[in-house]
């Protein structure tokens, strides 16, 4: 008998886990945006990109509405073979992304950029190689609450 009673508080326990939302709760704007850009200067650092350039250091809240914003960060790198074409670069910077951190494939085309999401961190990032031998990644969080 000791042991269905057991059992019912357990289940009964893990029902007011679920139901009270005991999940992780929603980072911020600025907490998913440094991550953004942790995961885009890695990718850069993976890659050994030189001269690497923050072309949106995305310092400040994009206001989505509701007490909601999102951040953005962007850089630029140049690959060590400048005749490297920008969708060969591209997939360069996709492999390298699986040793940052797990994003998925949301939209590729198969010729430009290739946009990439992780609903764990609440981050979108494209790879837009924009040149022969250089590296082009941006990112945005997705819209968060500002504090």
């Amino acid at each position: 008998m000791a042991r269905f009673v057991r059992q019912g508080v357990l289940i009964c326990a893990m029902t007011l886990l679920a139901v009270s939302g005991c999940a992780e709760k929603e980072p911020t704007a600025a907490e998913a945006g440094e991550t953004l850009k942790l995961h885009i200067t890695e990718l850069m650092k993976q890659r050994h990109a030189l001269d690497v350039k923050i072309t949106d250091p995305g310092e400040r809240d994009i206001p989505c509405g509701e007490g909601r914003a999102k951040r953005t960060f962007a850089a630029t790198g140049k690959d060590s073979a400048p005749q490297r074409k920008p969708d060969g670069l591209n997939d360069l910077l996709l492999g390298a992304l699986s040793r940052v951190a797990p994003y998925e494939i949301i939209e590729d085309h198969g010729n430009g950029p290739i946009k990439l999401a992780n609903n764990e961190y609440n981050t979108v990032i494209i790879l837009d190689s924009p040149a022969d031998g250089q590296y082009g990644a941006r990112g945005e969080t997705e819209c968060l609450p500002i504090s």
